[in-house]
């Protein structure tokens, strides 16, 4: 937020205590701030809040800058403390995960374990997620392309169409992603067409949205000259190109021309939770 809005805007501290590494809390918190043009928050976060003395240090900080409260505490007797010296300071605090808690718990009649951090057990599904990563890594940017066929998606695209940060976001969601660059003119390994296990995904942008992130890029690298690689009609052709690509093999298309890295990967993930389904 800049210029007048910024001047306008009302700072306020988001005290965000965690009994785990605070990810998730982080996560939620900054997702619904960023509903209020009108308020900007000052973070404060404390991960690892386990023991009555690392409350107390918290809540002393929490004093001197009263704010917001905003919490993931599963310890009955520190959610206690903390709930009481909120409501004798006059500062609003929140569980955030209580409602999905209760919700998930009344559904399976069960009682909640009290474990702090939970999610980041190293379980399988931390190894699938280390080891999706390490595919990914070793296939970005059409590398190894003789074991394309044991990805769970690959991505197409010209140059600058996000592929790689796409891949690296599915890889963490525990999806081996393997990207493979289109260039002009160059036919695309063979292996795609045989391909079986993958699902395979077009990306494309708008030409003129393509050129600026482009010309972004070189002058990252301190190169001004203008070149085919920001040409309008070659980065139309380009497109073209990979276009005619997709839809004589019927690979699905996502514009990623307005889209986020993360809504990117969620149109992929549906495509591919369809696809298992099927």
């Amino acid at each position: 937020m800049t210029g007048a809005k910024a001047r306008l805007a009302t700072y306020f501290h988001l005290h965000l205590l965690s009994d785990a590494t605070g990810e998730t809390l982080k996560s939620v918190a900054k997702a619904a701030a960023a509903q209020f043009e009108a308020g900007i928050a000052i973070d404060h976060s404390y991960a690892l809040v386990r023991t009555r003395r690392q409350l107390e240090r918290v809540l002393k900080q929490i004093a001197d800058a009263p704010g917001i409260v905003i919490y993931t505490l599963v310890n009955d007797e520190l959610r206690a403390m903390l709930e009481e010296q909120c409501a004798e300071l006059g500062i609003p605090c929140l569980a955030i995960l209580d409602p999905a808690i209760q919700l998930i718990g009344t559904y399976l009649h069960a009682e909640v374990s009290h474990k702090p951090g939970g999610q980041h057990i190293m379980n399988a599904e931390y190894f699938q997620r280390i080891e999706a990563l390490q595919y990914t890594m070793a296939h970005d940017d059409g590398q190894s392309e003789n074991s394309l066929d044991a990805a769970d998606v690959i991505l197409l695209g010209v140059s600058r169409t996000s592929k790689t940060p796409t891949c690296i976001y599915l890889a963490n969601r525990g999806l081996k992603a393997a990207n493979v660059p289109i260039i002009l003119n160059v036919a695309l390994p063979n292996v795609l067409e045989n391909a079986v296990k993958p699902l395979i995904v077009g990306l494309t942008t708008h030409p003129d949205r393509l050129i600026q992130v482009r010309r972004n890029r070189l002058l990252s690298i301190n190169e001004h000259a203008e070149t085919e690689y920001t040409d309008h009609e070659t980065v139309e052709a380009e497109l073209r190109y990979a276009r005619a690509l997709y839809t004589r093999n019927g690979w699905p298309v996502i514009d990623v021309t307005r889209r986020s890295i993360e809504e990117t990967a969620a149109a992929i993930l549906n495509l591919y939770s369809e696809r298992q389904n099927k």
